[in-house]
């Protein structure tokens, strides 16, 4: 074991993190999170929906020392995972998909590469580091049960946009977060201030409302939620908010005036795919279940599987499709998968009425 004072393992710990690719590395002092009270009454008013696992883990989510006991010390990683707005070198898949028919948009973060695959591998390094200064850890993705952007804001990662997100001046929203509890005590970062003032461009921009007030949300309205979460039927009354978005929503990320300081990551395991950015809805409805595999191997949008991604692609026809779509639809509503067939019918309904509406006259 390697003894070195507790600022020059700091020191060591933010120079490797950076090393291996992180953009950020700060450290908290492992106690509760500050909205423990408000997580708790959020879960009391079902506001989480079917996400049963916030429950199943509200305890552990609001004191860490049932996590890792002995823990001292959180270590709160952030990894910048912005593409842009148009990826490089698609311009010409996207030519060709808009040609074969609309398009739907997906969330910039799912783009690439699954995230959690790829910071894991990242986070086992840094877990590795730490044992040789004797320290004992429990390293997290979006995974965990914990309250990460409680401690994250706590080390000064950034500070909590109104729409729930973290916010930091160099990089906007787009980064993913990651923790490391440890039983090292590591000298803590400050936090930052709150630099959104009275801005409420988030809250304004969400198409469902599911920004109920500053640091509020409903996720039972979320577009995140209802498209990834949400395992079963959309509700009718929300499918037609969800317009073309096909997995998750960047929308009140889009509007956040602080991403306009946003960089082009550097991890490259996050470029665009063809398959996120290059293809029609229609041809995804052509998938069949091993190919929706092997299309999103490594990618988040695996883990909502073919059912849940093309019942979402139907929602998205039954609100931006045209007749020229219907075909494609015919053949999802004859689909073996219920949650695909409902959706499909409910888009050649929404289709087929928008076809009946008598046009405007032109003076």
């Amino acid at each position: 074991m390697i003894h070195t004072s507790r600022t020059e393992l700091k020191a060591q710990l933010v120079s490797f993190a950076r090393q291996i690719g992180f953009d950020s590395c700060r450290i908290a002092v492992c106690n509760p999170p500050a909205h423990a009270t408000e997580f708790r009454k959020w879960l009391r008013q079902d506001a989480h929906g079917e996400m049963n696992y916030m429950k199943r883990g509200e305890e552990k989510r609001c004191d860490p020392q049932k996590v890792l006991p002995g823990a001292k010390s959180i270590v709160v990683l952030a990894l910048n995972y912005f593409q842009g707005d148009v990826p490089a070198g698609d311009i010409r898949l996207r030519r060709a998909a808009t040609e074969d028919g609309k398009r739907g948009r997906i969330a910039r973060y799912a783009w690439g590469d699954d995230y959690h695959d790829v910071i894991r591998e990242k986070l086992d390094k840094v877990d590795n580091f730490l044992r040789r200064f004797g320290g004992e850890q429990k390293c997290y993705v979006d995974t965990g049960p914990i309250l990460e952007r409680d401690h994250a804001a706590k080390a000064g990662i950034g500070w909590h946009g109104k729409n729930t997100m973290l916010i930091d001046e160099r990089f906007g929203t787009w980064f993913f977060l990651a923790e490391i509890l440890t039983t090292l005590e590591l000298p803590p970062d400050r936090p930052v201030p709150d630099r959104c003032g009275t801005c409420e461009r988030c809250i304004k921009a969400c198409p469902t409302g599911a920004i109920t007030a500053p640091h509020r949300l409903d996720a039972r309205r979320c577009i995140s939620y209802l498209t990834i979460e949400l395992k079963g039927s959309i509700p009718l009354e929300l499918r037609p908010l969800i317009g073309d978005r096909i997995f998750g929503c960047d929308d009140c990320l889009d509007a956040c005036p602080w991403n306009r300081f946003a960089q082009v990551s550097h991890e490259t395991a996050f470029s665009a795919r063809q398959s996120t950015t290059g293809m029609s809805l229609r041809e995804y409805l052509q998938l069949n279940d091993a190919e929706f595999r092997g299309f999103f191997k490594n990618s988040p949008i695996k883990r909502i599987k073919r059912r849940g991604f093309l019942r979402n692609v139907c929602v998205a026809l039954g609100n931006v499709g045209d007749p020229s779509d219907l075909p494609a639809l015919e053949r999802a509503a004859a689909d073996p998968e219920p949650l695909i067939a409902e959706h499909a019918m409910w888009a050649i309904q929404r289709i087929r009425e928008r076809i009946r509406e008598p046009r405007p006259k032109l003076c």
